[in-house]
């Protein structure tokens, strides 16, 4: 089932006294770019968050948001450094004996100089952590697959639409050639009777010429191929996933036909069948570069 690379996925989960939100968006790029914001005691999850999107997506640029909130009590401690308060002392009394002042010290002043006090969270269980994180992501991710898988499926439908369309094109090219080639034969005699008015029209070299002019605007081969490219894209539409780069490849040469078909035509209808084909291979080339 092919995906689109646009999508949505958003998951909260409380757990005890701690609450994740993840959100994601993705939309269309060549390979996987992932780009994380998250507060930063998370960052050494960075690494596990980007193995485990890779189990739900492999192409397309996302953006991951996580929050996290820690509602429990003791979260952070306080600490009391008394050898550096002594050591402030020290100096205090070292100060008041050389240049006489008054030593006026208290214990709230002594207590805002810097590192005696000081606030220190306390250590998170890393495994605990991970397993709300994970549910979060899990839960972010799994919707986020199921918009893409959405859109993926509006994707394929729309192409496969403008491929039958494209085949139609193909039919009038095909029956517009001999009809071409009888125009050609009947302009070809009516000339050379205007020229040889009393002289017998050798019917020999005018069938030689028409099959010349034949041989030079015939698009037998790409015709064919074109069918056969039409045809080959839309059983790669049926593939599971991961099919973005082999479609593309596909409207590659799907093009290449269209081009060889309009530079061979001589002939308005031909041409403009050509441009027409160009211009539908051209709308399934956009339609493409959101597939994974």
């Amino acid at each position: 089932m092919i995906k689109s690379m646009t999508g949505f996925g958003r998951c909260e989960i409380s757990e005890a006294e701690r609450k994740f939100t993840v959100e994601l968006k993705g939309v269309n790029h060549r390979y996987l770019d992932v780009n994380i914001r998250m507060p930063k005691k998370l960052n050494f999850f960075e690494s596990s968050i980007r193995n485990l999107l890779k189990q739900y997506a492999q192409r397309g640029k996302v953006d991951i948001f996580i929050t996290y909130e820690d509602f429990s009590e003791g979260q952070v401690l306080l600490k009391y450094n008394e050898a550096l308060a002594e050591e402030y002392l020290k100096y205090f009394k070292q100060m008041e004996e050389t240049f006489s002042l008054e030593n006026d010290i208290k214990v709230s002043s002594l207590s805002r100089y810097p590192e005696v006090l000081t606030m220190e969270e306390q250590s998170m269980d890393e495994e605990e952590l991970w397993h709300g994180l994970k549910k979060a992501l899990e839960g972010a991710f799994t919707q986020f697959v199921e918009t893409r898988i959405v859109e993926g499926q509006n994707l394929k439908k729309d192409i496969i639409g403008k491929l039958n369309e494209m085949l139609v094109l193909v039919d009038k090219v095909e029956e517009r050639s001999p009809q071409i080639i009888a125009e050609y034969r009947e302009k070809l005699e009516t000339k050379v009777k205007e020229l040889l008015t009393d002289t017998q029209i050798e019917e020999g070299r005018i069938a030689a010429e028409v099959i010349l002019f034949a041989d030079k605007i015939c698009t037998d081969e790409e015709t064919v191929r074109l069918r056969s490219h039409i045809k080959h894209m839309k059983s790669t539409l049926e593939e599971k996933e991961g099919v973005g780069r082999k479609l593309d490849f596909i409207a590659q040469e799907m093009n290449r036909e269209a081009n060889t078909i309009l530079s061979k035509a001589n002939d308005l209808e031909v041409s403009n069948y050509a441009i027409d084909l160009k211009t539908g291979i051209e709308k399934v080339r956009e339609q493409i570069q959101n597939i994974e």
